[in-house]
């Protein structure tokens, strides 16, 4: 194919779930409950947490961040899902493609450090009790979410300019979003080093994090089995077991996705894969953290009260 001259293309054109036309209306129906029962799901836990001054602490400050984290990252991709499943096939600028990937790519390594920051918290918290107030001052935290933010732009930034310097030989994204896989499908001659500087970058986004929260956990659960009381016992793993949860789902979806080569790229399955991290893990995380802490279920409850008697 001829590479197109990417200073004189406009737009892409989104294909979405074209395969599937005939469930669209379902589709529609089905994403656009899970968007806004996810956006008031993470609005109530930063409000509660925000009203709260017993949650004023570090955890249920990281827990905030991860719920501003997942709202921006739902609101990049959903929208255009659900205009895709109204109108079909739909056209996006280049300069919203790059943007919509760029967004994409920073709200999503900014939560891969976060939850690495959290899980040091809880580190922290269960293997040096003593000097938790003291490491895990105001200062430090907002240092940790700065250094997550900081991280997702430097990833979003590199994998956006590099892909959308290159030049394609196609404009129909066989996906709902600007996501980096089909993007590649489009681009012309040997795509090699770009699979690589994905697999490059998505070690550190991914495996960088995932190797601290590793480390974090195997302190944490030396620290348990060393406790005298099974009550000590059960009490700590209860306080990072949510954490736990949130982890695995969120990096058993991402790790299926960047951390394989371009030879095994399916649209379909990623297409699901993408659904699955895009809208139900930002669903699921207030949920588990609500469920599953005893704390928020308090304050939850708090809120109730007042809300009812007023």
């Amino acid at each position: 194919m001829v590479p197109l001259n990417l200073s004189e293309v406009s737009e892409f054109r989104l294909l979405g779930f074209s395969e599937v036309s005939r469930l669209h209306p379902l589709l529609f129906a089905v994403l656009f409950s899970l968007y806004i029962l996810t956006l008031m799901a993470n609005m109530v836990i930063a409000l509660i947490i925000n009203g709260d001054n017993t949650l004023h602490t570090p955890m249920y400050f990281f827990l905030t961040q991860l719920s501003y984290l997942d709202i921006c990252y739902l609101s990049v991709i959903v929208p255009k899902i659900l205009e895709n499943l109204m109108v079909g096939t739909i056209g996006i600028s280049k300069t919203g493609c790059a943007m919509q990937m760029f967004l994409f790519l920073f709200f999503g390594v900014a939560e891969c450090f976060l939850l690495a920051a959290m899980s040091f918290d809880r580190c922290v918290a269960i293997c040096y009790p003593l000097h938790y107030i003291i490491i895990m001052n105001s200062k430090f935290c907002k240092s940790l979410v700065a250094g997550a933010y900081i991280c997702g732009t430097a990833v979003g930034l590199v994998h956006t300019i590099v892909t959308f310097s290159l030049p394609f030989c196609g404009l129909a994204i066989n996906h709902f979003f600007c996501e980096i896989q089909p993007l590649l499908e489009l681009l012309c001659g040997n795509t090699s080093p770009n699979e690589i500087q994905v697999i490059v970058v998505a070690i550190f986004a991914i495996v960088s994090p995932f190797l601290l929260i590793i480390y974090s956990y195997i302190r944490i659960i030396s620290t348990i089995f060393k406790m005298s009381s099974a009550e000590s016992r059960q009490k700590a793993f209860s306080t990072c077991s949510s954490h736990l949860l949130v982890v695995t789902l969120f990096y058993g979806t991402a790790s299926s996705m960047y951390l394989r080569p371009k030879s095994s790229y399916s649209a379909s399955v990623d297409k699901l894969l993408s659904l699955s991290y895009t809208v139900v893990t930002p669903l699921l995380n207030p949920i588990i953290y609500s469920l599953r802490n005893e704390e928020m279920k308090g304050a939850l409850r708090k809120r109730w009260k007042k809300t009812d008697f007023v």
